[in-house]
């Protein structure tokens, strides 16, 4: 079994800090970018298994990010991270190439589980 290594991308940065410590605790690396340009860097350099990506961020969006990821053709799953109101964009992040989504706040066996389905299905 591979070691799973996860990219949370997220402007809240004490949220994606909990949620890496929290992976981690589980077995699966993670590291956090608090906006596209960290993440697009990290993808650049050293490419996760999967991208957990916030959809609403200042700057560079989820669904932004979402394209830029899709431009590298890295082959890397993304599942969108999005707040209640946001599960139509949601499912546009998903129209676009997004493996799937998770609520906020998250669930974390169902974020684990989306994580491992994603590494399995790449």
């Amino acid at each position: 079994m591979i070691d799973i290594r996860v990219l949370i991308v997220d402007d809240e940065e004490e949220l994606a800090a909990t949620i890496a410590e929290r992976l981690e605790l589980r077995g699966i690396k993670a590291q956090t970018a608090s906006d596209g340009d960290a993440a697009l860097s990290v993808l650049k350099t050293d490419p996760p298994h999967v991208v957990v990506l916030d959809l609403m961020m200042p700057g560079m969006g989820g669904l932004e990010m979402l394209k830029q990821i899709k431009s590298l053709k890295l082959n890397i799953p993304v599942i969108m991270l999005t707040g209640y109101g946001s599960k139509e964009q949601s499912i546009e992040g998903m129209n676009l190439g997004a493996f799937d989504y998770v609520i906020k706040p998250c669930n974390l066996d169902d974020l684990i589980a989306k994580i491992h389905e994603a590494v399995k299905n790449k």
